[in-house]
């Protein structure tokens, strides 16, 4: 049985819309921080107890930045919203994030992964990389979501809790048609056992008969049931991202990529990368993406190389 006190940590995130992402996430620092402090209460510790978890966070275990930061806002969040002990200057700095140019593939080398795949494991890769997409957002794709006639996909609760639409290509309509199909079969046979698809947040109890509808049905069903994280009720969720991962691995082997780290967000980094180089608006492609930030996306100007802008090296323009 869960702490009364982790329940109300878990209690003040949903009242507050966190994603169950970033509620399993901050649960877990915080989990690892009461450990951390010998199993006692966090009332009973404060800023010097955090400034020396974060410390040994970087020093004995060597977590990313990025690691680091999300520990210190789960830890803020419980101080400050949870036991109103507001942590004030810790006297501690973040290590700066060095800038990183994400790896991408060349046109030729997604060719030869998706060679590798066939049937539903294809698609989902077609689709990050054919739209750009997170590995997350492709598998919660629901019926409602795929606009064939319009060539548009729409991303709800995206990172940041954005919504978007991105760009759908031609080629993946017939397949995608099938996909739904095969996904409104499936919850129409879960329906004939009064049980249907995961839905977000109250919907269930707004509209009682909504699992019901095709529109809720997802794309890419998990194979199994389980109990909904909020409802407790049996429900099919969508597929895990980690099936994603445990199949494109051996692809990219088969492919015979060994000198790429290709991960699922590489197919994003590839998408962004390729409208670039095609002559797409920067601007543009901000927005497919969902960056908030131009310069996030003024990351792909740096991968192109020579590409960008006609750019050449002055050693080519050299007589030999």
């Amino acid at each position: 049985m869960p702490s009364p006190f982790i329940e109300s940590l878990r209690r003040e995130m949903r009242f507050r819309g966190y994603s169950l992402r970033t509620e399993k996430t901050y649960l877990y620092w915080k989990r690892k921080f009461i450990y951390f402090i010998d199993k006692r209460h966090p009332k009973d510790a404060g800023k010097d107890e955090v400034s020396r978890f974060l410390s040994m966070l970087a020093n004995d275990q060597h977590v990313a930045v990025n690691t680091q930061k999300v520990a210190l806002n789960a830890l803020a969040f419980m101080y400050h919203k949870v036991l109103n002990q507001p942590l004030g200057d810790l006297g501690f700095k973040l290590a700066n994030k060095q800038r990183s140019l994400p790896s991408v593939l060349t046109p030729d080398e997604v060719s030869r992964i998706l060679a590798q795949l066939e049937g539903r494991n294809r698609l989902i890769i077609e689709l990050l990389y054919g739209s750009g997409l997170r590995v997350t957002e492709c598998l919660r794709l629901r019926v409602k979501d795929i606009d064939l006639d319009n060539r548009a996909i729409t991303i709800h609760d995206g990172k940041g809790n954005k919504d978007r639409q991105t760009l759908l290509a031609d080629t993946l309509c017939y397949t995608l048609a099938s996909a739904i199909q095969a996904g409104i079969r499936q919850q129409r046979e879960d329906n004939i056992s009064g049980i249907g698809c995961s839905l977000p947040y109250a919907l269930s109890r707004k509209y009682p008969d909504a699992y019901r509808n095709d529109a809720w049905a997802f794309l890419f069903p998990a194979s199994t049931l389980c109990d909904h994280p909020v409802t407790g009720q049996l429900c099919r969720h969508h597929l895990h991202d980690t099936v994603v991962r445990k199949f494109l691995k051996p692809a990219v082997l088969r492919a015979g990529i060994t000198r790429k780290r290709v991960n699922c967000h590489t197919f994003r980094h590839s998408f962004a990368t390729h409208m670039l180089a095609s002559g797409s608006d920067i601007r543009t492609i901000q927005e497919l993406l969902g960056h908030n930030d131009l310069s996030t996306t003024q990351i792909y100007t740096h991968v192109l190389g020579r590409h960008y802008a006609g750019s050449m090296s002055p050693l080519d323009q050299l007589r030999h």
